[in-house]
């Protein structure tokens, strides 16, 4: 991929060679785009943006000032292996955040999907999976390995410890530490964490069924106060449910994992 003729780079901006230029897009004043790097048609860097690593930007997203993305990943273990980054169009990224490379040790590519918002100052580290729609508010930082599915928020000045997963709708409070997996459509808040409940407003958004909307209700009260470990309960409702969405966090909660889980009542 090579520069596009259609590209409108400024006089002061650092093309490197080998670097991918797409059509329709704007590089600003001071960037630095380096060798490895391609943008897809109509990315707009607006100015004193630098993209590092072998970085892949996705159509029409767009980069706020003194963003750096594609930097080598803050782990002791990187030795300067070939990883990559990868992101997804339409996503808009704002001042300040770093999005940095995979390592070996986590499969290689860290990729942040379609359509997210990442707001000033936020961090996404090495060998991070995100989906589509993921919001992250000021100054959140995923630390590496994360899993974080479609349609998650994370609230301002939170953290998430690394190798966590965070299920699809969920919603994560501002200033909140999440050291466990977080359900679908779950509910964290308070400093350490704690699963709180549902994310009935985003749910409400998303014009899911009532009938959906209960058996999500019931399914949480039976996680919450059902005999057996948190495991067996979630079991037992894949047993007993016919809502899909239960069935997903019955599915989420069965499936592999390096961290336990956010449970209700506690964190």
């Amino acid at each position: 991929m090579a520069v596009s003729p259609e590209a409108r780079i400024h006089p002061s901006a650092v093309i490197e060679d080998g670097a991918g230029i797409g059509p329709g897009c704007v590089v600003g004043p001071f960037c630095h785009v380096g060798p490895q790097a391609r943008l897809g048609a109509g990315v707009v860097l607006q100015s004193h943006v630098v993209i590092e690593g072998d970085t892949e930007i996705g159509d029409e997203t767009r980069i706020h000032p003194f963003a750096v993305i594609g930097g080598i990943p803050q782990d002791l273990k990187f030795r300067g292996e070939k990883t990559r980054l990868v992101i997804g169009r339409r996503n808009r990224i704002r001042e300040h955040v770093t999005m940095n490379t995979g390592t070996d040790g986590g499969g290689g590519v860290t990729r942040v999907g379609d359509d997210g918002l990442f707001m000033a100052g936020c961090h996404v580290a090495h060998d991070v999976q995100i989906g589509d729609r993921v919001i992250l508010v000021n100054h959140a930082s995923v630390a590496g390995h994360c899993v974080l599915e479609d349609d998650v928020i994370v609230g301002g000045l939170s953290g998430v410890h690394q190798w966590v997963r965070i299920g699809q709708g969920a919603i994560i409070g501002a200033v909140t530490m999440v050291t466990n997996d977080v359900i679908p459509h779950g509910l964290v808040q308070a400093a350490r964490g704690e699963l709180d409940g549902l994310n009935l407003v985003g749910l409400k958004r998303k014009g899911v069924a009532r009938s959906d909307i209960t058996a999500l209700r019931a399914a949480f009260q039976m996680l919450a106060q059902g005999e057996g470990t948190f495991q067996d309960r979630a079991r037992r409702l894949g047993q007993e449910t016919e809502s899909a969405y239960v069935r997903q966090i019955v599915d989420f909660i069965t499936a592999e994992s390096d961290r336990s889980f956010l449970t209700p009542g506690r964190g």
